[in-house]
């Protein structure tokens, strides 16, 4: 992290979800959104990478054990799918806390951040 780092908290109040979070920025450049480590959104999201971390692991390993292509690319769809749940669910999470909090305070640029985000994920 840059030495020009600033924080802000970002909670607002009875926004659900978003108690106790803290969005750091450096010059403008990065965010970073820290959530709550004991949150059940927090350790789901966690818990569907871990899964597809173990897809893509056994699928590496059915590479390397020569099976059969159409049996690794039905395992590389499931991946996929699973990644695409994976970004449904942190989009929401994004939509209800940081976008929500960032036009309350009246930073409407955000609205234009998320129409240029669900460009990117739709492609």
């Amino acid at each position: 992290m840059c030495a020009c780092e600033r924080t802000k908290n970002v909670a607002a109040a009875g926004t659900a979800g978003t108690e106790g979070t803290e969005e750091k920025s450096c010059c403008g450049c990065v965010k970073h959104k820290y959530r709550d480590k004991d949150s059940k959104e927090y350790k789901c999201l966690v818990s569907r990478l871990r899964r597809i971390e173990g897809q893509v692991r056994g699928v590496c390993k059915m590479v390397e054990d020569d099976r059969y292509c159409v049996d690794i690319l039905t395992q590389v769809s499931a991946i996929q799918s699973a990644l695409n749940a994976f970004n449904k669910e942190l989009l929401a999470q994004h939509i209800k806390s940081c976008v929500v909090d960032d036009i309350r305070a009246g930073h409407d640029e955000v609205v234009d951040e998320l129409v240029a985000t669900l460009q990117k994920v739709m492609k």
